[in-house]
């Protein structure tokens, strides 16, 4: 689902997949793009809640407006998606809820993202407390973490002297790219990882790993 509606169109016919707008912090239309995928296919198997948005804001000049709508999409979004999908899901006895979390909140964070970073914090719990809880429906839950990713609003938006300066942080010295993320996802929802669930995968070339800056010590 998508906001964009036209992008949001294109890409579901590109992969022949059905496509809905959807405002994610609204239950009422979590649980009709729900209807829609039971409607299309008669089960619903595997969710993906990436819906998220990341307004850069200090804290001092973050108000309790900006502050809730972080909280409505981030966070209540994903609470929505997880109770809409949970009632085919405990029905079928089956079922893959996934999340994307990010490393900033649950390990890291920089200026301007209070408001997010607290959401990711969030959303790592809600995937432990789902997973422990709906275990026993034959329910997963699990989170991807990605760090930072080469999309195309990165491109746009930041520029050559933004991207090397975030490959020079990243000890496989590149950014990611979607498919990398795609690829946990994929895991994830598959069979090889039925018996994986209330965790989370980092996804971010080693970023997490150096104490310092200083971290290539060894010739290339």
């Amino acid at each position: 689902a998508d906001t964009e509606a036209e992008a949001g169109q294109a890409t579901a016919s590109e992969f022949g997949a059905a496509f809905i707008r959807t405002d994610i912090s609204q239950m009422a239309e979590a649980e009709a793009a729900v209807a829609l995928a039971l409607k299309q296919h008669g089960r619903l198997d595997i969710l993906v809640q990436n819906a998220g948005i990341y307004p850069w804001q200090l804290i001092e000049n973050t108000s309790p407006e900006d502050w809730d709508r972080v909280m409505a999409v981030n966070l209540r979004g994903s609470f929505n998606a997880t109770r809409a999908a949970l009632v085919p899901m405990k029905a079928q006895r089956h079922g893959r809820m996934l999340f994307t979390s990010s490393i900033t909140g649950p390990h890291v964070t920089s200026p301007g993202h209070g408001h997010y970073s607290a959401t990711k914090a969030g959303i790592n719990g809600l995937i432990r407390a789902a997973a422990l809880e709906f275990a026993g429906y034959g329910i997963t839950v699990n989170g991807v973490e990605p760090g930072n990713i080469l999309t195309e609003a990165i491109e746009l938006h930041r520029g050559a002297a933004y991207i090397q300066n975030m490959q020079d942080s990243i000890p496989l010295g590149r950014l990611g790219s979607p498919r990398d993320v795609a690829n946990a996802f994929l895991f994830l929802a598959s069979d090889d990882a039925s018996y994986i669930t209330g965790t989370t995968i980092v996804v971010d070339g080693g970023q997490l790993l150096p104490e310092g800056k200083d971290f290539r010590l060894l010739p290339p």
